[in-house]
C-alpha cells in the first residue's frame, strides 16, 4: 500500500463507531479496513469496512487454520471440525434488538478450494441481490440494531448455532452464535460489519474500532484501545 493509500484509510477511519471485540481468544484478521479499504475489495452487500477473523497455528509456516498438512488441505480438502475456529463462541459486540436471525442454512462438510473458488466467483459475478436469497453470500447471520442508523451483521455463523431471535434485547458480550462455514466462504471464519441498515443486499458499511483487545508486540501483549487491527496483528480478547 502506498502512502496516499494509507493516508486515505485513516481519513476514511478517523471517526469510527467503537464496539466491543466479538470473539474470545486470539485472531487474526486477514481482511481487515485497518489494511485496505474497501476491506473485501467492493462497496457492495455493506462490506466496505467489513472484518473477517480467523484463528490460526501461529508457529507454522503460513499461518494455517486448519491441523491438517497443505497438501491434504489443497487435494483432499479439509473436515470442517479440522479447523481451529469453527465452532468457536461469537458475542454481541454491543446493547441492541435483534432485527434478523437466519439460521438453517447447511455448511459443506469440508473446505474444497476449486468449488469453494467457483462458488465465491459465481456470487461475486453473478449474485442478483433483486432475486437471490442473502443467505447464499452471508450464510447464517445475525443482525443488531446498536443505534439509529447503526446495525452490526455477524455472518457465516454455524448451522443450528444461532442462539437469539428476532425482537431479543441482547446485551454487550451476550453469547449469540459459533463460527461457522456457511453461505460464500472459503473456510471458517466470522464476517463483521456495521452498517447503515439492516437489509444487507442495500445497506452501506460504517466504519468500526474495538473498544479494547491486545495484540503481540516485541515478545509481549499492548493493550490497543479504540483499535483497528491491521491483517498482521496477533489479537487478543480475553473477558
Amino acid at each position: 500500500m502506498n502512502n496516499e493509500s494509507r493516508e486515505n484509510n485513516m481519513i476514511e477511519m478517523c471517526n469510527p463507531i467503537i464496539v466491543e471485540f466479538p470473539l474470545r481468544g486470539t485472531w487474526l484478521a486477514p481482511n481487515t479496513p485497518g489494511t485496505k479499504i474497501p476491506s473485501h475489495g467492493t462497496n457492495k452487500l455493506g462490506t466496505r469496512y467489513a472484518y473477517d477473523f480467523i484463528q490460526v497455528d501461529w508457529e507454522r509456516n503460513g499461518l494455517p487454520a486448519y491441523k491438517v498438512g497443505f497438501s491434504h488441505y489443497l487435494f483432499l480438502g479439509v473436515p470442517l471440525e479440522e479447523y481451529y475456529c469453527w465452532g468457536q463462541e461469537v458475542y454481541a459486540p454491543c446493547n441492541g434488538i435483534v432485527v434478523q436471525a437466519k439460521d438453517g442454512y447447511k455448511e459443506r462438510s469440508r473446505t474444497n478450494i476449486f468449488s469453494d473458488t467457483l462458488n465465491a466467483y459465481k456470487n461475486a459475478h453473478y449474485f442478483d441481490p433483486e432475486k437471490d436469497d442473502e443467505q447464499l453470500v452471508a450464510g447464517n447471520y445475525i443482525i443488531i440494531k446498536y443505534d439509529d442508523g447503526v446495525y452490526a451483521a455477524l455472518c457465516h455463523l454455524q448451522n443450528s448455532s444461532i442462539q437469539v431471535s428476532i425482537g431479543q434485547n441482547v446485551k454487550k458480550g451476550e453469547l449469540i452464535g459459533r463460527v461457522g462455514h456457511s453461505g460464500n466462504s472459503y473456510a471458517p471464519h466470522l464476517h463483521f460489519q456495521l452498517m447503515d441498515g439492516e437489509d444487507i443486499k442495500t445497506a452501506n458499511g460504517l466504519p468500526c474500532a474495538f473498544e479494547q483487545y491486545e495484540i503481540y508486540q516485541e515478545n509481549g501483549w499492548k493493550t490497543i484501545s479504540n483499535g483497528i487491527p491491521t491483517d498482521k496483528d496477533k489479537i487478543r480478547f480475553q473477558q
